[in-house]
């Protein structure tokens, strides 16, 4: 593995409920090589998607970090002051969302929210912050990059709207880029050109991404490495090549074979993982701490 950019040690964020405590990650540790694509896997409410909005401090209340470590070259970013986050979120570190409709604001053209990355990071103004707006545009493969920097969210398609979510993203040239879900809302064709965008800006601008998927089919093509996280741990780590071709973990071979394939016969019900836990059980695991006369919810949260 190329040498760490981003080490992760022992995370925790928690979850402060009136049902109780809910540990979304609880004791995570894991490294993103300079240049590399890790790949973290899981279904819904496995706690990847918290894993992400910690390691960029975004997490909101109830939720908070309560112990561990992430160190961005060698800097401790659960310590760091919201000052210090602020020049490092967008600039050091990116994140593409999961649904840019929701992610852009529609009061604001594409153009103007490019530009408050660049202005507040890069220090540009006035003509040299539009046109290093519109480069960002067409480096993420926007036609008529000069005209479309006017429009605003709803008057562009949904891979559009992705596009202009990874241009903002990469308009700082962050040394690393997290992508949680990033083609869940779009179809297969636009998912495919998505992809193949991200691969070649990865490349070409040599950073490291870390991609957050319930999708193993996406992890096989991008990855390197693969984590696989089950109620807010991880079960598993390895080379891609190595966890498709011998999964040593019950919950990693689950996943693969709930995977459909050409080859599946008709109508054919595809394996699922059928462990549903108990409040009771929860309590054993110590996945969460519950309060006398309350049931919990939801087991896990990301």
């Amino acid at each position: 593995m190329p040498e760490p950019i981003l080490s992760v040690r022992n995370l925790q964020t928690h979850f402060f409920t009136d049902d109780g405590v809910v540990k979304a990650v609880d004791g995570v540790s894991f490294d993103l090589g300079s240049r590399e694509t890790l790949g973290i896997v899981g279904e819904s409410g496995s706690g990847k998607s918290v894993t992400a909005y910690s390691v960029l401090r975004l997490v909101s209340r109830p939720g908070r970090i309560v112990g561990g470590q992430i160190l961005f070259r060698g800097k401790d970013l659960v310590t760091a002051t919201e000052a210090e986050m602020r020049r490092i979120r967008g600039n050091d570190i990116s994140i593409i969302f999961q649904e840019p409709m929701t992610s852009l604001d529609p009061l604001y053209t594409v153009g103007n929210q490019i530009l408050e990355a660049i202005t507040l990071h890069q220090g540009l103004r006035g003509d040299a912050a539009r046109q290093a707006a519109i480069q960002a545009l067409d480096a993420v493969g926007i036609p008529d990059p000069a005209r479309r920097i006017d429009s605003y969210p709803h008057q562009m398609s949904g891979g559009m709207r992705q596009r202009v979510m990874i241009a903002i993203a990469l308009s700082c040239n962050p040394e690393v880029l997290v992508a949680d879900e990033p083609t869940t809302a779009l179809d297969v064709t636009i998912q495919a050109k998505i992809l193949d965008l991200l691969k070649d800006l990865r490349t070409r601008r040599e950073m490291a991404l870390m991609l957050i998927t319930h999708n193993m089919g996406l992890v096989a093509e991008m990855c390197d490495r693969v984590v696989v996280m089950h109620g807010g741990r991880i079960v598993e780590a390895a080379e891609v090549r190595d966890l498709f071709a011998a999964p040593a973990h019950p919950y990693t071979r689950g996943l693969l074979r709930s995977i459909p394939t050409l080859e599946s016969p008709p109508k054919r019900r595809l394996p699922t993982l059928e462990w549903e836990p108990t409040p009771e059980q929860l309590q054993r695991s110590g996945l969460v701490e519950i309060r006398p006369g309350h049931l919990v919810s939801e087991w896990a949260a990301g």
